[in-house]
């Protein structure tokens, strides 16, 4: 355990809970997608699938715009140690090439299926279109949300990667203020028999 685990200033459980959350989303929406091919074109599974993936993406760029909002309003608690510079603008650029992914899909699915003149489900409700019907266009917005998305592969990753970078070999607590605050157990200590409490006896 490190010392300063109790010290430590964390983002606020809001936050948290949002960025815990965008996480699962992507995972369920890229899970969506790359399993999808197990039932075949047009069955009913495989349409479903489709429409989740297309809802839950949805659901990414408004949580993503949330977090913004959430970001303008409580900034982010400061990371002790202070890593030097050169990290602090690494990070900065991995933290808006995240954020252009996670906006940058979503509205990207969106444009597909506008040029497509497919409806825009997201859980009962129709989002307006964006682009006027051109399949020639949806096609080649598809093959940028395909290779975008194979992008965002590697950018979790590098995500992940440099918080566990940070936490075990830097030993700061870039991870810890996103995680939520361990309770320390209360220990009630048990008096010998025949011992008396204090107070007792007077």
């Amino acid at each position: 355990m490190h010392g300063t685990d109790i010290t430590t200033a964390r983002y606020n459980r809001l936050s948290m809970g949002v960025h815990w959350l965008t996480l699962a989303l992507l995972v369920a929406v890229y899970a969506l997608i790359e399993f999808r091919g197990i039932f075949p074109r047009g069955t009913a599974a495989h349409d479903a699938m489709k429409t989740w993936h297309e809802m839950l993406g949805l659901s990414v760029l408004l949580l993503t715009c949330g977090r913004l909002l959430l970001r303008a309003v409580l900034p982010a608690p400061r990371i002790t140690p202070a890593p030097p510079a050169w990290q602090r603008l690494l990070a900065k650029t991995m933290h808006l090439a995240l954020y252009a992914f996670l906006l940058g899909m979503p509205l990207l699915g969106w444009l597909i299926l506008s040029a497509k003149g497919k409806p825009i489900p997201f859980f009962g409700l129709q989002f307006p279109p964006l682009l006027s019907p051109d399949k020639a266009m949806g096609h080649r917005l598809e093959e940028i949300h395909e290779f975008v998305g194979n992008l965002g592969y590697g950018l979790i990753g590098l995500h992940a990667a440099a918080a566990l970078f940070h936490h075990y070999f830097m030993r700061d607590d870039t991870l810890r203020r996103m995680l939520p605050r361990r309770r320390v157990p209360v220990r009630v200590s048990r008096a010998a028999p025949g011992a008396t409490m204090p107070g007792e006896g007077q």
